[in-house]
């Protein structure tokens, strides 16, 4: 029998789920993404907001386990090797990015007036940057393994590092009435041992129990204790991290690491993340929930000058560190704009200076206000530097333009069709020329042997500088409509004997190809969709040749229909499909009725 007890908790679940249910969709439609719209949910239904939801902080460090389990969901995308290349990024863009935010931090807050212990301490706390906002929006931007992903990667990793010394700092800096604990009053030589040995035994549990664990379950062929299992690899390689004085994500995030060249990665990915999204939309919810609105009503001119200052402080600092690392003007904005904010290991961190006395009260509830309204603020900067600010042009080092070509075949546009078409005119011996408007496809091509220069087929006279009038077939392979429809006008202008050989994105566009006078339009969902009909109809039972025989009977209905589409239903030989039959049959009454073309693009 339900006691009154389990029914409030049980409130406070449902309104926990609805209030995300509501209010993520409805952020993420107005383009201001699902943190922000967990953060809002949590402010509406906090002790200061509705009040309909009033343990913040239970639910916070619950919740935590959601940015655990997304720093082991990481973990498995990146094989040791991997993290060993990155070791340069981890400890030395690490530390000069947070060497510097935290001077510069702790001058804003002596400049305010604070003492340098406290004005330490503050800073320190916001150069701790928010794993799970960066990470969240990394991940819907697709941006974890790219280049610039990586780099804020690692200088999250070199963050999570720190929160042991930091807290040291914190025990040196307290006033002799402090009363530290045991642990806290350890020196630092012990807590440094006792977290490499952490890290030694789950290392050892990585290499030498982990994989054999798995390949026993799975043997038992029994789904919910492989879920299970995953479960307590992250949860046990958390608490081991936590025991030995560090933080919990990164104790995860080494189990990822040992177990992502395991042949059971896949599985444990699948199997944790459900949860990692839901635990985290709750930490989300409870850092919402956290921001106490009667603080920022008592104190708003302290605390709004605060997050400016600060924010701006790390931001400029980030962007100084990133352009004196040789990264791009770009990337360094994205960079400080995505990485100004502080993190939820402050919160930690003020916690402990405050039960030391090293900070006030009213000091740690004005931090605590300023940084969560910090990682509030920056999915709202991130959507308004994703709205208005202009792209920077790509670096064009390394890359060469066409100059005078002269390959009996053209291609134009190298990316994932380009290249396969590419191969059928290498086995026959054929010169290629290739141009591509991407510069990093360029630079990417040169690895595996092929010359790509860079260039604008849309351009007559880059199409003249590649050899356009030279070559035997032009191949235009690029994956945008427009540019395609005037790299035809335009090669069929200036070599009208060359054959153009192009790609069409649906049915529409290969219409107007057609009428440009291409010489073979390939409509580029056209083949697969052929290929999937043909599979089905043999798994209906089909022979070969009764699946090859309805393939060129929809086919052949298609091409007619095709030309009764293009000019009076003149085709006139010119811009067959290719993969279609060569000649148009004449009508049978004796087949079964047309099937309808689909209406989204005008059909495949």
């Amino acid at each position: 029998m339900s006691t009154e007890g389990d029914a409030s908790q049980l409130i406070g679940m449902v309104t926990l789920l609805g209030a995300a249910v509501v209010a993520v969709p409805l952020f993420k439609r107005i383009g201001l993404g699902s943190v922000l719209g967990y953060l809002a949910a949590g402010l509406a239904i906090g002790p200061y907001g509705l009040g309909l939801v009033d343990d913040a902080r239970t639910i916070l460090h619950v919740a935590e386990l959601g940015v655990v389990m997304f720093l082991f969901i990481i973990g498995l995308e990146m094989k040791p090797s991997h993290l060993w290349n990155l070791r340069g990024q981890i400890f030395g863009l690490g530390s000069l990015q947070v060497a510097l935010c935290a001077l510069l931090l702790t001058a804003v807050g002596v400049g305010s007036g604070f003492p340098w212990q406290v004005a330490f301490v503050c800073g320190a706390g916001f150069v701790l940057t928010s794993t799970a906002i960066v990470m969240q929006v990394l991940a819907e931007r697709g941006d974890i393994l790219a280049p610039r992903g990586q780099r804020i990667v690692s200088i999250l990793l070199f963050e999570d590092l720190l929160i042991v010394p930091l807290l040291a700092v914190v025990a040196f800096l307290a006033p002799a009435d402090a009363a530290p604990t045991a642990a806290a009053a350890a020196p630092l030589w012990q807590r440094a041992g006792t977290g490499l040995l952490s890290l030694g035994a789950l290392a050892a549990a990585g290499l030498w129990l982990l994989n054999p664990l798995f390949r026993v379950l799975a043997k038992a062929k029994a789904r919910e204790v492989m879920t299970a299992a995953a479960l307590l690899v992250v949860l046990g390689a958390a608490l081991l991290m936590e025991l030995g004085g560090l933080s919990m994500a990164m104790g995860a995030f080494v189990a990822g690491v040992l177990l992502s060249e395991s042949s059971f990665r896949h599985q444990l990915e699948a199997d944790i993340e459900p949860f990692r999204g839901l635990l985290l939309g709750l930490f989300f919810l409870g850092v919402g929930m956290a921001l106490d609105l009667d603080v920022v009503a008592r104190d708003w001119r302290l605390i709004g000058l605060g997050v400016i200052a600060l924010m701006l402080a790390k931001a400029l600092c980030i962007y100084g560190v990133a352009r004196l690392a040789g990264s791009g003007r770009a990337d360094a904005i994205d960079r400080a704009t995505l990485m100004a904010q502080g993190g939820e290991f402050a919160f930690v961190l003020f916690a402990e200076a405050l039960r030391l006395k090293v900070i006030s009260p009213p000091i740690n509830a004005d931090m605590t206000a300023i940084i969560v309204l910090s990682m509030a603020i920056t999915p709202l900067v991130v959507a308004a530097r994703k709205r208005y600010a202009r792209a920077e042009a790509a670096s064009l080092d390394g890359v060469e333009t066409p100059r005078d070509l002269r390959g009996n075949v053209l291609i134009i546009g190298f990316g994932r069709v380009g290249q396969i078409a590419s191969q059928g005119p290498l086995a026959r011996g054929a010169e290629l020329s290739i141009i591509d408007n991407d510069p990093d496809v360029v630079r990417n091509a040169a690895r595996y042997g092929f010359k790509v220069y860079f260039g604008d087929g849309a351009r007559a006279d880059v199409l003249r500088a590649a050899g356009a009038r030279h070559a035997r077939v032009i191949l235009v392979c690029v994956d945008d409509q427009a540019a395609a429809t005037r790299i035809v006008e335009n090669a069929r202008r200036e070599c009208p004997r060359t054959r153009l050989v192009v790609r069409a994105f649906d049915r529409e566009h290969a219409l107007a190809l057609v009428r440009l006078d291409a010489d073979h339009v390939v409509r580029e969902t056209f083949e697969a969709a052929m290929l999937m009909g043909r599979q089905a109809v043999l798994a209906l039972g089909a022979t070969d040749q009764e699946a090859d025989d309805l393939d060129a009977e929809v086919r052949g209905r298609d091409t007619e229909r095709f030309a009764l589409e293009t000019a009076g239903g003149t085709f006139a030989g010119r811009a067959l499909l290719l993969g279609n039959i060569e000649r148009i049959d004449p009508p049978r009454h004796d087949r079964k009725p047309d099937v309808p073309v689909p209406p989204e693009n005008g059909g495949i």
